[in-house]
């Protein structure tokens, strides 16, 4: 008589979540450790508490009467790979609030709050928390609330140590004050705000130069010696919201346009109505040294800068020829670098950017259109 039982070797395996890849206890840890960054973004409308299926926002609390919501939301592009390749991961985040924000900003939106979505292959806590640190700090530059967000462990999705963000952003504007471009006129003046650097644009062209030119990335770069390379092409993107909800309420502004991928050229454009054109100089303002080193290590034409990186200028405002001074000076006093850049004309619906010899390194006098 055979009476053998199956011994352990026999029984069937025994699968979990963690053994196929996914933490649930690192992903609990996590809520524990950015809760408190979450909740020092706090404003009137939202408490920022995490953990429940979503976030509750009240727009009365907020001052709103008749408010209009407006929704945007982006990404940071490849510059995320920086950050990751470079252990640069504390600011990227404020990058991808300032990518959203910006966009409400231009409609004449308060941003309210913000929700983020940080996916990876193997969830590493440590860079994690940098992230979303980043994040809360962009928010409260911002003067949002970050009321939750997502976390996705996906193994075999992403390689080792990369992950991905995106943001979402939600904003307000009371009825009738919302920034359409319809108030544009000929004869408005073009004021440009400086930005921080190369922003969250145009990265894979930056990393592809650093590749084929082999750049030291480590080395102090060799248009800003007490500033390493890394650094300055990480900074993080500026963000424009606290400066301009004063004047934008006050109706000293007819349009504004946020200079993301595209360049001047294909961002104005955007907010003027049909039957005008925008016309810049781009002598109006220096070309930042770290704009001028990627186009004289690409050889890039003056033409391609204008359409491809924000070249120095990171929101252009259309107000009138009698409003460009004063507001020029209260923004100054706010903290921006403000350029006098160019005006508005009747014609085609576009923009032309234009130089002399010997500005963005061309050897004769140059333009670059682009019409919708």
């Amino acid at each position: 008589m055979n009476d053998k039982s199956d011994g352990p070797d026999d029984r069937p395996k025994s699968y979990s979540y963690e053994q196929a890849g996914v933490s649930i206890a690192a992903g609990n840890a996590l809520v524990k450790a950015i809760a408190p960054l979450a909740k020092s973004t706090a404003r009137p409308g939202a408490t920022s508490e995490l953990g429940g299926f979503g976030g509750f926002f009240d727009p009365r609390a907020a001052g709103y009467t008749d408010p209009l919501l407006v929704a945007a939301n982006d990404g940071v592009g490849t510059k995320v790979k920086l950050a990751i390749d470079h252990d640069r991961h504390d600011h990227i985040g404020i990058d991808l609030v300032a990518m959203c924000v910006n966009d409400l900003i231009v409609q004449g939106a308060e941003p309210l709050f913000f929700l983020d979505y940080f996916a990876t292959g193997k969830l590493e806590n440590g860079v994690a928390t940098r992230v979303v640190a980043g994040i809360a700090e962009g928010c409260k530059i911002a003067g949002c609330a970050l009321i939750g967000g997502e976390t996705a462990e996906m193994p075999g999705m992403y390689a080792a140590g990369d992950y991905d963000l995106a943001g979402f952003c939600v904003g307000a504007v009371e009825r009738g004050e919302q920034l359409t471009g319809d108030k544009v006129a000929e004869g408005d003046v073009l004021l440009g705000l400086a930005s921080s650097g190369v922003h969250s644009n145009g990265y894979s062209l930056v990393r592809r130069l650093a590749a084929d030119k082999g750049w030291k990335l480590d080395r102090p770069a060799l248009f800003d010696h007490e500033t390493l390379l890394i650094d300055a092409l990480i900074a993080p993107t500026k963000i424009y919201v606290k400066t301009l909800l004063g004047p934008i309420r006050a109706g000293r502004i007819h349009a504004l346009a946020h200079i993301t991928g595209g360049g001047l050229l294909e961002n104005v454009p955007r907010v003027l109505p049909e039957g005008l054109h925008a016309h810049i100089d781009a002598g109006a303002w220096e070309q930042p040294g770290l704009m001028a080193f990627l186009q004289a290590q690409g050889h890039i034409e003056p033409e391609e800068m204008a359409r491809t990186f924000n070249c120095g200028i990171g929101m252009v405002l259309a107000v009138s020829a009698g409003e460009a001074e004063s507001l020029t000076a209260d923004l100054e006093a706010a903290g921006e670098s403000v350029f006098r850049i160019g005006d508005i004309r009747a014609g085609t619906r576009g923009c032309t950017v234009s130089g002399k010899a010997g500005e963005w390194s061309a050897k004769a006098d140059w333009s670059a259109t682009h019409t919708q």
